[in-house]
């Protein structure tokens, strides 16, 4: 794989480290990547775990593909093309990684993770960071792309490889690049109809007053355990769905509120609430700690990650929290 310019001092650097045979020195210069591979893994399978085992996995391989590095490419372009080979080989062993139809205009991912802000790359002005490409949203919509198809969209839209280099990365033609990004651009406007599609141009990252505000009237809501309230933040075409629960996908404020009543929240026994306004994939989210009866402390109950739009709740996607500790929150309060 080669890129257009004659290698430099990082190339050598690293050079000098794969042809040590020290693994300690090897492992020191390809961990500066992690965080941005760790991301771009995440873009391609929408499950947190998943994505840091096949980003161990790039380092593996780098390790025992270290010869092969000649200095022709960036260390960086390098790793990326062995971290997306890694990810189209787990998702060519599994078949439970196409979104599943849940008879609504939506398909429902049962294995989407959240994503720890804190894991993201230190540098803010990275591309792989950018807000619109890591939201839920964008994560969804991309996995109804075909994996190869998946591959080209990432590697030419979210992060600008001409396609002669991804043509290279991912051993197909400049044509098939062509042809296989033309059509995941059709499947992405039909996935986020009216959202903003130009991922390579700058990107908001902090979130907006509003944003910060419906976050905390949403927590106040359930502190309160005020029903009404929290339904008046909802618009009435609220997207909610609660994971890695199936068949929880509902298009109606309505139909989400009557399933949490009768789900028995906002019930005796399920009605002290204690919330903590956070961000996860750089979105405006709550964590909910509830106490329940019996216990004397509020226990880390879901993660609720919202899509806001005018002030009112959008798009609201509920985690269980209590299988996430890579999102680094409190486990009571």
């Amino acid at each position: 794989m080669t890129d257009a310019r004659p290698p430099g001092a990082d190339e050598a650097t690293f050079i000098a480290a794969a042809r040590s045979g020290d693994p300690a020195r090897f492992a020191l210069i390809t961990e500066r990547h992690r965080r941005e591979l760790l991301v771009h893994c995440y873009r391609m399978l929408a499950n947190y775990e998943d994505a840091q085992d096949l980003t161990q996995e790039t380092f593996l391989r780098a390790w025992h593909k270290r010869e092969s590095f000649q200095g022709h490419a960036t260390p960086r372009t390098w790793l990326y093309r062995i971290a997306t080979n890694a990810c189209l080989d787990f998702l060519d062993k599994r078949d439970n990684r196409t979104p599943v139809p849940s008879g609504l205009p939506d398909s429902e991912l049962p294995y989407l993770q959240p994503y720890p802000d804190w894991m993201l790359p230190e540098d803010p002005q990275d591309a792989a960071v950018a807000r619109e490409t890591i939201e839920l949203a964008f994560i969804v919509a991309v996995q109804h792309l075909p994996p190869r198809q998946r591959a080209v969209f990432i590697l030419r839209d979210v992060l600008g490889w001409p396609a002669p280099k991804t043509a290279e990365a991912l051993d197909l033609t400049v044509a098939s690049v062509t042809s296989a990004l033309q059509r995941a651009r059709v499947t992405m406007r039909t996935q986020l109809p009216g959202r903003r599609l130009d991922w390579r141009s700058p990107a908001t990252h902090e979130l907006s007053s509003d944003e910060r505000g419906v976050v905390q009237s949403y927590i106040d809501a359930h502190q309160r355990n005020d029903l009404d309230a929290l339904t008046s933040l909802l618009r009435d075409d609220l997207r909610f769905a609660m994971l890695p629960d199936p068949g929880t996908v509902t298009t109606t404020a309505k139909d989400a509120v009557d399933g949490w009543i009768s789900g028995g929240l906002f019930q005796p026994g399920h009605d002290d609430w204690r919330g903590i306004a956070t961000t996860v994939n750089r979105m405006p989210a709550a964590a909910l700690y509830l106490r329940t009866p019996g216990h004397p402390e509020h226990r880390l109950f879901a993660i609720a990650l919202l899509h806001i739009v005018d002030g009112e709740i959008a798009e609201l996607t509920g985690f269980d929290a209590t299988g996430t500790p890579w999102l680094d929150l409190p486990p009571a309060l």
